[in-house]
């Protein structure tokens, strides 16, 4: 790691365990992997110092900007990369795309939400979600619980809101998704208007009277008949083609 007395900080990386070469995935009992960029320092310290102290977590790699994110990301595999969506050199928007075009993670993008175009950019570029930097600890932890899960989440101060605000500016869904939802099943359609409502997998599955554990499914599913990369990205969906709330 860089001193204190470096006029920039590089990006910081904990070498991945031997053999790692590919995302072995989250799954229970395993440690998740975070890497975290942003470059202010006392933002990106502060991330770092909650992620770092949590148990299940480890903060593999930090960087300054999203070009060294992007680095990190394709040398050590991590679960989940916690970006700023504005940053020098490579936005959190472009360091997004390249990350998950070559599914070198999941993103969790921060951003101070004045829906602007880096996070209408970031959605397009499949971020599996938001989070607002005044977030405080215990919800840091689970948006990146969440992510590494394959869910996603937003900020649910501004769920709806940043949906809605998304869906309304343009088409932005896949021609082949709009027609792929004539194949969902009615569970299925049902589901996804739910994930337009921005609920999460328990309210879904608590307005549907089932099981957590068979939302995930559905949702699932949702996302390879339509070919989309998140839960956000069908959420923006059925927003689009103004699906009635179950």
């Amino acid at each position: 790691m860089t001193g204190p007395d470096d006029d920039r900080a590089g990006a910081t990386a904990i070498d991945a365990p031997a053999g790692a070469g590919q995302r072995a995935g989250a799954g229970p009992g395993r440690v998740i992997r975070v890497v975290v960029a942003d470059d202010q320092d006392a933002v990106r310290a502060g991330l770092v110092l909650i992620l770092a102290g949590t148990p299940g977590l480890e903060v593999v790699g930090e960087a300054v900007d999203g070009e060294e994110a992007v680095a990190l990301c394709r040398r050590l595999r991590p679960d989940v990369a916690v970006l700023d969506v504005r940053m020098p050199r490579l936005d959190g928007v472009s360091a997004t795309a390249e990350i998950v075009a070559e599914q070198l993670a999941d993103v969790l993008v921060l951003t101070t939400f004045d829906l602007d175009e880096y996070v209408f950019g970031a959605l397009r570029a499949g971020a599996s979600g938001f989070l607002l930097k005044d977030t405080d600890a215990d919800g840091l932890v689970d948006a990146v619980r969440t992510v590494a899960r394959g869910e996603g989440i937003i900020a649910p101060a501004v769920t709806r809101r940043l949906i809605t605000a998304f869906a309304a500016a343009a088409p932005t869904a896949p021609a082949t998704a709009r027609a792929a939802v004539a194949d969902l099943t009615p569970r299925e359609r049902d589901v996804l208007a739910c994930l337009g409502l921005g609920l999460s997998n328990q309210q879904i599955a608590d307005r549907l009277t089932m099981a957590e554990s068979t939302t995930k499914t559905h949702v699932s599913r949702i996302l390879g008949k339509l070919g989309l990369r998140s839960r956000v990205q069908a959420a923006i969906l059925a927003q689009e083609l103004g699906l009635p709330p179950p």
